[in-house]
């Protein structure tokens, strides 16, 4: 068995091997991860692709800036429209299928464009367990995941990540928003802002790892177990129930089994 600093040995081998790379980068811990060891070994060869769209937290586009600006690190945003693919708002059980095609043809496109012949993402191997309809679009298109060649997991990432400096060594999961919402539900502008706005809440106070899940008119809170029982107090039950009625939910649950990455898939044959 390799360790995460034998394996990031060997990831940094990998990078090297590329004249120019192009990372997909969400400010997420496993994109952060990558890019970094990238600007190590490749310099001023990469180019950081992020997109700006109602699916992703404004928080995340702001960090990404933040990110690349300080480690000198040339970034391209692209204003993203995924509400203008049907099959995204349709939100179908392969909704992210479609999600990563389109969204990452465009970074190819503008890959390309740069004269950069690769583009990298970020999944590690964590995310060859679950329902994953995005890692397809993935294979199909030719995307690089260095992460996963490495044979990195998640764990490992952020042992790594804490030894690098990397302030994402412990962020929080954000993901797409569109996650939060039951198969089947279409997907708004409007929905989607709905669940960044009481997610902020939460955190606002005092959780870190969450999500507002979304069936219908029920918005389903799950926190870390930790969490649980304060949330349920009366006083922060009425604050949280005031607050999500407020943006349009007739009925707030707390999720007895606290956060779960995944959880809409349970369903799904």
């Amino acid at each position: 068995m390799m360790s995460a600093a034998e394996k990031e040995k060997r990831l940094r081998s990998l990078l090297k091997e590329k004249e120019k790379l192009a990372v997909a980068f969400s400010s997420g811990v496993d994109s952060t991860y990558l890019l970094k060891l990238a600007r190590e070994e490749l310099g001023g060869d990469i180019l950081a692709l992020t997109a700006r769209s109602a699916a992703f937290p404004k928080q995340e586009w702001e960090e990404a800036e933040a990110f690349c600006r300080e480690e000198g690190i040339r970034l391209i945003p692209l204003d993203f429209d995924i509400l203008s693919v049907s099959a995204f708002r349709e939100n179908g059980k392969d909704r992210c299928y479609f999600c990563k095609k389109a969204l990452f043809g465009a970074f190819l496109e503008t890959a390309a464009r740069e004269g950069i012949g690769t583009l990298a993402e970020g999944s590690n191997t964590d995310d060859e367990g679950d329902y994953r309809p995005g890692m397809r679009a993935v294979s199909e298109l030719g995307i690089w995941s260095p992460l996963r060649e490495a044979r990195m997991s998640k764990a490992e990432i952020r042992e790594r990540s804490r030894t690098l400096g990397l302030s994402t060594w412990d962020k929080p999961s954000y993901a797409c928003l569109a996650l939060r919402f039951a198969y089947g539900e279409t997907v708004t502008e409007e929905k989607l802002s709905r669940v960044e706005e009481a997610e902020a809440f939460l955190r606002g106070l005092g959780l870190r790892q969450l999500r507002v899940r979304v069936h219908g008119d029920l918005a389903r809170i799950e926190a870390e177990p930790e969490k649980i029982a304060d949330l349920a107090k009366p006083g922060t039950a009425a604050l949280i129930t005031d607050k999500f009625r407020a943006l349009g939910f007739l009925y707030v649950t707390l999720d007895l089994a606290g956060y779960e990455s995944g959880s809409m898939n349970r369903g799904l044959n």
